[in-house]
């Protein structure tokens, strides 16, 4: 059973890489369904003021995404970096899609989704991808979202992926897991990052924690709120539990 550490209000996995990707193959091999989520600081933070966020983070599997969530795991609960480290959403999903799985793509816009597929069949010739589908930026009909399900459990897929934002995606991974009984993963920029259609930090920048500064630079006016309120409130989240203030001697 993996271990569970409370990061703010979110329930968050401990273990490798490798640890984290075998407990998401275990779950799409078999019938025990799974709504994995990657979070990052902006996770948290949300989660501290949205306690139905939360939960449905913490009924699902959650990684650490984020360096920084990381670096608060293992202050607070005196692990090491192994087992700590980044579970990074896009390294997940190249490294599931040279797995023999069978996947399934939602989200992103049409031309974005279509790009993405093109470079998958480049890069992972080997990938099976059973179905995409791109929905409207807007609610979905009762009759839109039965449909969108139904395609997605008749595809034969074994793993959701979802690019759908936060949080919208991570209520809808809760959701799509339950209507599909399949393993769905919110991966966010994920699709855009594996497609090329966004840049991509230097790695010393995600490694040093720093990329959200990268991101930010790149996407201002999209992703001020993010970082700017979220980075604070995050601090503030995880100061406030008494795991991550060291004991005394």
């Amino acid at each position: 059973m993996a271990e569970r550490h409370l990061i703010g209000s979110v329930q968050v996995t401990a273990g490798s890489f490798d640890a984290s990707l075998a407990l998401v193959v275990q779950a799409a091999r078999t019938d025990n369904a799974e709504h994995v989520h990657f979070v990052n600081a902006y996770t948290i933070a949300l989660a501290a003021g949205d306690p139905e966020y939360a939960k449905v983070l913490n009924d699902g599997l959650c990684f650490t995404d984020g360096v920084p969530v990381a670096w608060v795991g293992r202050r607070a609960y005196g692990s090491s970096a192994e087992t700590w480290p980044r579970v990074y959403g896009p390294d997940v999903m190249a490294a599931l899609l040279e797995s023999d799985l069978r996947h399934y793509l939602l989200g992103s816009t049409p031309a974005t989704l279509q790009t993405l597929q093109d470079v998958i069949a480049c890069r992972w010739p080997q990938a099976a991808i059973v179905g995409a589908h791109s929905p409207p930026f807007r609610p979905l009909t009762d009759t839109e979202r039965d449909a969108q399900d139904a395609a997605i459990r008749n595809s034969g897929a074994q793993l959701v992926w979802l690019g759908l934002g936060t949080p919208k995606q991570d209520w809808e991974a809760a959701r799509v897991a339950v209507s599909t009984g399949l393993t769905t993963l919110a991966v966010g920029a994920a699709f855009d990052f594996i497609a090329g259609t966004k840049p991509q930090a230097p790695r010393w920048m995600q490694r040093s924690g720093v990329e959200w500064g990268f991101r930010l630079a790149s996407e201002p006016r999209r992703l001020a709120k993010r970082y700017l309120w979220g980075n604070p409130r995050f601090l503030m989240a995880v100061a406030r539990e008494p795991g991550f203030r060291k004991p005394r001697a």
